[in-house]
């Protein structure tokens, strides 16, 4: 049970749990910054009109950039047996 909730998606995208932490962690604390710049552009909003649309836009490459090179990492990981000898694409 414990390897499901804590283990199971870290390897996944080729982490172990504690380098999952800390990414998660740092893009939570780039949203909460986001955020902040959207609530101050909700009160003035000439200030930060860019900021935050900026900010999720570059997080999703970001993330997406993670995601193809996890999922290789991942099946090298893994040992796949069905893609030994072969070059992961």
């Amino acid at each position: 049970m414990l390897r499901y909730w804590f283990i199971e998606h870290p390897e996944s995208v080729g982490e172990s749990y504690f380098q999952h932490q800390r990414v998660a962690l740092s893009f939570a604390l780039e949203l909460l910054g986001a955020a902040v710049c959207c609530l101050v552009h909700a009160i003035v909003p000439r200030l930060f009109e860019h900021a935050a649309s900026g900010k999720v836009t570059q997080l999703h490459q970001r993330m997406a950039t993670r995601a193809r090179v996890g999922s290789k990492e991942a099946l090298v990981g893994r040992g796949a047996r069905a893609n030994v000898g072969r070059e992961v694409t």
